[in-house]
């Protein structure tokens, strides 16, 4: 088994263990982990795989995310 499928195998069983972790959490929890990894994904490929750009893209999302459908008080 070379590297590339050690770390895809490694990546799957890590998605698959943080689905389960998401059954307690609020809309508003999930909306914002949601907007947290599409912001990481969307800003790493706009900077041409740059952590500086996922990180900044998963900071983004993530707000975005927790504002989407926030409860009115």
């Amino acid at each position: 088994m070379n590297t590339k499928q050690i770390a895809a195998r490694l990546a799957l069983a890590t998605a698959m263990l943080s689905l389960g972790a998401c059954s307690s959490m609020s809309a508003q929890d999930k909306n914002t982990a949601i907007g947290a990894g599409v912001g990481a994904v969307a800003g790493s490929v706009l900077t041409g795989g740059s952590t500086t750009g996922a990180v900044g893209g998963a900071v983004v999302g993530g707000v975005i995310g927790n504002q989407v459908n926030k409860p009115r008080r």
